[in-house]
């Protein structure tokens, strides 16, 4: 895995308008997402995602956002903030190597993790942090930048997800060129 983690000032470049004209968040996430619903996003930048998925769990959801920038999440503080949803959403500051969720174990419905895994130093740690974090029945929506993740090492991070235990599911589709929806198994 990599160590090099995107620079905070690139967060801002990361929300431009034209990018919602490929990776629209809710042509994305709107499948998966529904009311009421605990999402955690790690590595949410400056929430390009967050405020859609924020909006999609309604006044009863609650998406937690996890960035290893402080510069990052007081950026999506302010946007959130503007957008009158900051009681949505819970900004947490990562370790150089944990998310930090334990409380959350066995809670969350979804794990957003998007364009974020090749960064991370151990894949194997991060899937394992995100299986305790999901309750059963929950999914992991995984994705990477194929500029930056050859499809080789894409393969392999999914064989890391599913050394954690997520197992990959055929039938759902996410439309992002690379990538894949993961579920924990109701059993393991």
């Amino acid at each position: 895995m990599s160590n090099h983690v995107c620079p905070w000032w690139a967060g801002y470049f990361l929300l431009s308008p034209l990018r919602r004209l490929r990776q629209s968040p809710r042509r994305w996430l709107g499948p998966f997402v529904r009311e009421g619903m605990l999402v955690l996003e790690p590595g949410p930048g400056m929430g390009f995602f967050t405020l859609d998925v924020a909006r999609m769990v309604g006044p009863s959801g609650q998406v937690v956002a996890v960035d290893l920038q402080e510069k990052m999440l007081a950026g999506l503080r302010r946007r959130a903030e503007r957008a009158g949803l900051a009681e949505r959403i819970e900004l947490r500051l990562a370790g150089a190597d944990r998310l930090g969720v334990d409380d959350l174990a066995g809670r969350v419905d979804l794990v957003l993790a998007i364009y974020m895994v090749h960064e991370m130093p151990d894949a194997d740690a991060f899937f394992a942090e995100a299986w305790r974090a999901l309750r059963p029945g929950g999914r992991l929506l995984f994705a990477e930048p194929r500029w930056h993740v050859p499809r080789k090492q894409f393969e392999r991070l999914i064989a890391a997800a599913e050394r954690a235990g997520f197992a990959r599911e055929d039938g759902s589709r996410f439309p992002c060129p690379q990538g894949a929806v993961l579920s924990r198994p109701e059993t393991r």
